[in-house]
């Protein structure tokens, strides 16, 4: 990645819109961006650094968000198609129930490029191009294993289960865990990604379980909200918390030593490595991919590596 691209990730909260021939703009069309929920630092930073490799490449972009409707989806979908996109960027809203909408703009026409999650179907998107979720669930897994000494009670935030990746990230958590068998698993539940989620399901967990020495998140979101339902209760001390994604609030929580860890995913890099396989493509019918399907290796921020994040979503070095 760039200098100047790191700069720009850099100041999301500030982006100014890349300014371009407005004639080379039309002339090469409209790239949409459809992601989950732009309020979301990690979707944010998909939407804003796909549109703006998109722009930079000479194309008029928008970015929307489905917020994991799959009707709000398909109505995105749809305006795409009328607006005569010559390229989709779909982060899906449900592995299963988003099918429908991707075939839909593949039978319209336009090429779908999937990034983040993917869908159960191959065939259909040009490429889905994702983090490497049970390479990263393991190196969370082991090294919050580590950090509790291998013997501990605890419990585990689960992302949605319409969302691939959070079962992936779940069984990879188990795969590693299975080899302590002095840490036992009390109590888990789903809180959706989100952070409020997070802080309700761990107070209610906390009321049965108030011994507990770990909590395992599918990310970062239910993590902090898990740290700010221990802190009320006064128990975030001695609590092993652990997390997923890279986000910049939970890499300000590992500073704090509040997060023991957060395993970064390479959304910076995705994000625009996907409008750049649209733009070829839509240039020479080609994505210059071996398979449909690119894994992208996740990495474990630390407090001993934490002070190489420089900014979000990129770790430097």
């Amino acid at each position: 990645m760039s200098k100047s691209k790191k700069i720009l990730i850099a100041a999301l909260a500030a982006t100014v819109p890349f300014i371009g021939s407005g004639a080379m703009a039309q002339e090469k069309g409209l790239i949409s961006i459809i992601v989950n929920d732009m309020s979301n630092p990690y979707w944010q930073t998909e939407g804003t650094i796909a549109e703006q490799t998109a722009r930079e490449l000479g194309y008029e972009a928008n970015v929307s968000s489905h917020v994991g409707d799959t009707n709000t989806e398909s109505n995105q979908i749809d305006t795409a198609i009328t607006n005569q996109a010559s390229a989709i960027i779909l982060d899906p809203a449900n592995a299963d129930g988003s099918i429908g909408a991707v075939r839909k703009a593949v039978d319209a026409g336009i090429p779908v490029f999937i990034v983040n999650a993917e869908i159960n179907q191959q065939g259909l998107a040009k490429a889905q191009l994702v983090s490497n979720n049970a390479q990263g669930a393991a190196l969370g897994a082991q090294e919050w294993a580590q950090q509790l000494g291998g013997e501990a009670a605890y419990v585990e935030l689960m992302g949605p289960p319409s969302d691939n990746n959070a079962a992936t990230r779940s069984n990879g958590y188990q795969t590693v865990l299975s080899q302590y068998p002095d840490l036992e698993k009390v109590a888990s539940d789903i809180a959706n990604w989100d952070r409020t989620e997070g802080r309700n399901k761990m107070q209610s967990m906390l009321q049965s379980n108030p011994g507990i020495k770990g909590v395992i998140s599918g990310n970062d979101e239910m993590a902090l909200g898990a740290i700010a339902a221990l802190k009320q209760e006064g128990k975030l001390d001695g609590v092993v918390v652990g997390g997923f994604d890279g986000s910049p609030d939970a890499v300000d929580a590992v500073r704090a030593g509040e997060l023991a860890y957060t395993v970064l995913q390479p959304v910076a890099v995705f994000a625009e490595e996907a409008v750049r396989i649209a733009d070829r493509y839509i240039r020479t019918g080609e994505t210059g991919l071996e398979n449909e399907k690119k894994l992208y290796d996740c990495i474990l921020v630390t407090p001993d590596n934490v002070d190489l994040y420089a900014s979000p979503f990129v770790l430097e070095g």
